[in-house]
């Protein structure tokens, strides 16, 4: 079902009633994908991915990013038949059956519910490492509480915030190029044409690369946070897919070339492959080697304010509108569906999200393997939320509708599926067995709704409801 007409399609053909306030433009929209992404996030991540892929970070992130485009296509297709929020738990609810949309709201939860407690985390650790007099629990609790605060005053204040952490993150990162690729031509780093980043003859293979994409696709996710505030999109439901497919390229060129100028400046490589980045200090290390100290501490200061403030304030409201979709079909309590009647935005939802975020942050920071532990959890619960995605599209329009667009609606969805499906079974064993004991309790979660007769059912959708 397209959706072509200059305005968004209601909402209300689906049972539901427009309670969030349309005032989202293309622009900021991207804008919002490229802050969820964050331009300048393989600052804080570099060294694991270089370890992970034997020095060929540029070639890491490309792969990764062309599995989000394959990705992003599918939810573009998705958001075309239904415009609403809910993200991948409302396309695969509607595109395959309900019970299915809980599961996969269940996964994507995994996701959405840690992560904005992993990127406080991060945050904090980094202010620490500047300002060692500030605890890392204080840093977090000020994250935390100044995020929720600019959420709660609305979807506008927060797409203005985005436009100028936008602008800022950009202007850090130009000046790390210029000054990283004024330093290789004056011979520092290990190698200055080299295409080592993209090929490394001597370290390739595809297990190690597409295990490395693991990690890196840690960067790409958000851009399908867009999705999420598609009840809050003013254009046509296009705006959705078109801005998801836009950040991701953007953001992909981004990534592709700052990592390959920090790969030259990086001294000793075949130390960093063999030891690994412990610290996540690696990519500051290459800032030092370009500009000395200053440029360290700028990086390592841009990476905090940058994951600790504009990434997690998007995070917040995108987990917010899921909560506050999957309350609305009452698969979650029903108080997460309460809309302030001034500032138009899930306001319970917002609030649930600030408390686990603090909770998990302040819990996950007194073990030595916090982020470590939060971050393959956050992939590994995006990946295969991802996965079902695919499979929503290829039964909504081709097995359901008799759709013959081959390409859009069966053979990309079914390539993105063989890549993510590769990187899942990639994924680290302990990132696996935790993700299958998420998925195993909200398959108990199902099966007690079942009981109950409260068999999951999506609004507008004739389903037998047996409450």
């Amino acid at each position: 079902m397209a959706v072509d007409s200059a305005q968004p399609e209601g909402i209300e053909r689906y049972g539901y009633t427009q309670e969030l306030r349309r005032s989202l433009t293309f622009k900021d929209l991207v804008v919002y994908g490229l802050i969820f992404m964050v331009p300048i996030a393989p600052f804080g991540i570099f060294g694991s991915v270089f370890q992970g892929s034997g020095g060929m970070v540029a070639l890491a992130y490309a792969i990764g990013m062309l599995a989000m485009l394959f990705t992003a296509g599918s939810y573009a297709q998705m958001s075309r038949a239904f415009p609403m929020a809910g993200s991948v738990y409302t396309y695969a609810g509607r595109g395959i059956t309900a019970p299915v949309g809980f599961l996969s709201g269940w996964m994507i939860l995994l996701d959405y519910v840690l992560v904005p407690s992993l990127l406080y985390l991060i945050a904090s650790v980094a202010m620490n490492s500047l300002v060692p007099g500030v605890p890392v629990w204080l840093w977090l609790i000020a994250f935390v509480v100044l995020n929720t605060v600019v959420n709660f005053f609305g979807i506008e204040m927060t797409a203005r915030i985005n436009r100028i952490m936008l602008v800022a993150e950009l202007v850090i990162l130009a000046i790390f190029l210029v000054v990283g690729l004024v330093a290789l031509a004056q011979g520092k780093g290990h190698g200055g044409g080299s295409l080592t980043p993209i090929y490394n003859g001597g370290t390739f293979s595809w297990g190690l690369v597409f295990g490395a994409v693991s990690i890196a696709v840690l960067s790409f996710l958000g851009f399908d946070g867009i999705s999420t505030l598609a009840e809050e999109n003013r254009e046509s439901a296009r705006a959705i897919g078109r801005s998801m497919v836009a950040a991701l390229l953007l953001v992909g060129v981004l990534f592709i070339v700052q990592t390959w100028v920090a790969s030259l400046l990086v001294t000793d490589p075949d130390k960093l492959i063999k030891e690994g980045d412990a610290d996540g200090v690696a990519f500051y290390d290459a800032a030092r080697v370009a500009g000395g100290a200053w440029l360290a501490k700028l990086t390592a200061l841009a990476t905090a304010i940058a994951w600790g403030f504009a990434n997690s304030l998007v995070a917040q409201a995108a987990t917010s509108r899921l909560l506050y979709a999957m309350a609305r079909d009452r698969q979650l309590p029903k108080f997460l569906a309460k809309v302030h009647p001034r500032r138009k935005v899930p306001v319970n939802a917002t609030l649930v999200v600030a408390a686990v975020s603090l909770g998990l942050g302040l819990y996950m920071e007194q073990r030595e393997d916090g982020i470590t532990l939060l971050s393959s959890l956050v992939n590994f619960g995006a990946m295969t939320a991802f996965l079902v995605l695919h499979v929503s599209v290829v039964v909504h329009y081709v097995v359901r509708s008799g759709s013959r667009d081959w390409w859009r609606h069966l053979i990309a969805p079914v390539i993105g599926f063989g890549i993510l499906g590769y990187v899942v079974v990639n994924a680290k064993v302990a990132a696996q067995e935790l993700g299958f004991l998420w998925l195993g309790i909200g398959v108990v979660l199902l099966v007690g709704l079942l009981l109950m007769k409260r068999r999951p059912a999506l609004a507008g959708i004739e389903e037998e409801d047996e409450k």
